[in-house]
């Protein structure tokens, strides 16, 4: 067996704080390792009575005998210090594979379960894609959309299984809409809307290219209250009319978004791409308030792991 003991202490005494903190905040889904030591290169996330193990790619050679022992001895590790057997462990590997996506799906059908965030309660799979179906790092932002929107007419873009919308159905929004041209989120997003008592009378699901959808919307004069903007780093899904690159078309992004902004409101924008640079010119058409800080949560030790801004009119 190999020697893990740093990655086990380090893990132990990250655990006995952050569970703790956990139950108090009500989360069922919190994030326990992130790289602390360098030479275990992983991000490890709990989810209810289960772990999420991912191994950051390293450019580290090993053979496989060695990799497998190795990675037994770090999922034993975790078996002993958070009492979840091994079995309950998923390990991501996120290696380039030669000849396979990164993000292809896992395989594995999985089990899908519920985890509980601040009163919400959201559909998870941790076996079947790369990414579990709740990013944990924008609770934060999820928890500001319930308190800001009673009232308000919400527009969620880019919006993967729709967990701002749950929270700004929760929070008292009139009426929303929830765009992604994915079949399989938009699925999703309906499961954790009736999951969390949502009125889908109330609260729509439109399937569509957010590029095409922005440009129907302004057309169509349609005005929401507050709006999430979440885009990928980059995508080149055959769905879409054009590839997306968020650095190269952000600022399209967001004046389309504004041009749908109801006076008053305001708009999230968010990315997790590290190197990203907002473009000088919109701080001069609006006004832009960096939230970083407080959107990424006390648990994510990487507090580069996303930047948010709001983005209200001038």
């Amino acid at each position: 067996m190999q020697d893990v003991s740093a990655f086990t202490n380090r893990l132990a005494k990250n655990y006995k704080h952050y569970a703790k903190w956990a139950r108090r905040q009500g989360l069922g889904a919190w994030r326990v390792y992130d790289k602390d030591v360098p030479q275990f290169p992983f991000a490890l996330d709990i989810y209810g009575s289960r772990v999420h193990l991912q191994e950051y790619d390293t450019g580290w050679e090993m053979g496989d005998d060695e990799y497998r022992g190795w990675i037994d001895a770090v999922v034993a590790a975790i078996a002993q210090v958070t009492g979840i057997p091994a079995a309950a462990v998923t390990l991501k590997n996120r290696r380039r594979q030669k000849g396979v996506s990164q993000y292809e799906k896992v395989g594995a059908e999985g089990e899908d379960f519920v985890v509980e965030e601040f009163g919400q309660h959201f559909i998870v799979n941790l076996d079947q894609y790369l990414d579990t179906g709740l990013f944990l790092d924008h609770r934060n932002t999820r928890k500001r959309v319930r308190e800001e929107a009673a009232g308000k007419r919400f527009l969620n873009l880019f919006a993967y299984t729709g967990s701002f919308t749950v929270y700004a159905g929760a929070g008292g929004a009139v009426a929303s809409e929830t765009v992604d041209m994915s079949n399989t989120y938009q699925d999703w997003s309906r499961r954790n809307f009736e999951l969390n008592g949502l009125d889908l009378g109330k609260h729509k699901l439109v399937r569509a290219d957010v590029f095409q959808y922005l440009e129907e919307a302004v057309d169509a004069g349609k005005r929401f209250d507050l709006i999430v903007m979440d885009p990928p780093t980059f995508s080149n899904s055959k769905k879409m009319r054009d590839i997306l690159d968020v650095q190269r078309d952000h600022v399209w992004l967001i004046d389309y978004a504004m041009a749908l902004l109801a006076p008053g409101g305001w708009l999230y924008f968010s990315n997790n791409l590290r190197t990203f640079q907002l473009d000088d010119r919109l701080s001069q058409d609006y006004q832009i308030q960096d939230v970083s800080g407080q959107s990424v949560p006390e648990d994510f030790r990487n507090r580069k792991i996303h930047q948010c801004w709001r983005i209200s009119r001038a």
